[in-house]
């Protein structure tokens, strides 16, 4: 239970009545549920679009994109800002890229690419509730945080004392494995092979590029995989 509270905690903005001190093995522990607390946030979504049927489905989908960054705090599309700059900036050099990684600041490409992953959402989840499609809003934070546990697996963490090290190094890596398995094979059940192989294409390219540009993943990349895996496969099925 420690563990499932500290990822709903980093994950998300839920609000949790008490505070608790956690260990190292429950830390270590926490990545095993973050794709449970995806499955929390996109039941909270669907829910969402639910309620909001009879109105405007362009007006429903603001409205649940705004619930939708607000439940996360933006943390995710924090990564993916700090990315952006650090992949236009850092001009192919590594110290820099990540230098400029940790820098609060957020420069115009930044915010390009946040206004057009944001317009990508939008219009995606605008067709998805013009036909009731309310499954791919539930699983898109599943294959979300689901990038998360897969960069993880396969990718060296590369951020000195960033948040995840410490994480890492009390990951239980055999039954991450599973964990992450059960995730995409309930996807692939779910929504089919398209989300699912788009997804994990997508994670693998940033994957890619992550090594080539810094020799592995950070949390910035963590979170660029987040925003962009759920956006691909809202896409996905919404083409």
């Amino acid at each position: 239970m420690e563990a499932l509270l500290i990822a709903l905690q980093f994950l998300t903005r839920i609000p949790l009545p008490f505070t608790f001190a956690y260990h190292d093995q429950a830390l270590g522990r926490s990545p095993l549920f973050y794709p449970l607390v995806g499955l929390l946030l996109g039941s909270l979504l669907a829910g969402l679009a639910w309620l909001l049927q009879g109105i405007s489905a362009a007006l429903a989908a603001a409205l649940l994109l705004i619930a939708w960054v607000l439940s996360t705090g933006g943390l995710h599309l924090d990564g993916l800002a700090d990315c952006a700059d650090a992949w236009v900036g850092g001009y192919g050099d590594r110290q820099r890229s990540l230098q400029i990684m940790k820098d609060p600041a957020s420069g115009p490409i930044a915010v390009v690419v946040l206004v057009l992953l944001l317009l990508l959402k939008w219009a995606a989840l605008t067709a998805l509730l013009e036909h009731s499609q309310w499954l791919p809003i539930l699983l898109a934070p599943v294959l979300g945080r689901s990038a998360i546990l897969l960069l993880m697996l396969t990718t060296a963490y590369v951020s000195p004392k960033g948040l995840a090290e410490s994480l890492l190094q009390h990951l239980p890596i055999k039954t991450a494995r599973l964990v992450l398995a059960a995730a995409l094979l309930a996807t692939l059940l779910i929504l089919g092979w398209s989300s699912l192989l788009a997804v994990v294409l997508t994670v693998l390219a940033i994957r890619q590029l992550a090594i080539v540009r810094l020799g592995g993943a950070t949390g910035d990349v963590y979170g660029a995989a987040v925003e962009l895996s759920e956006a691909v496969a809202l896409l996905a099925v919404a083409l």
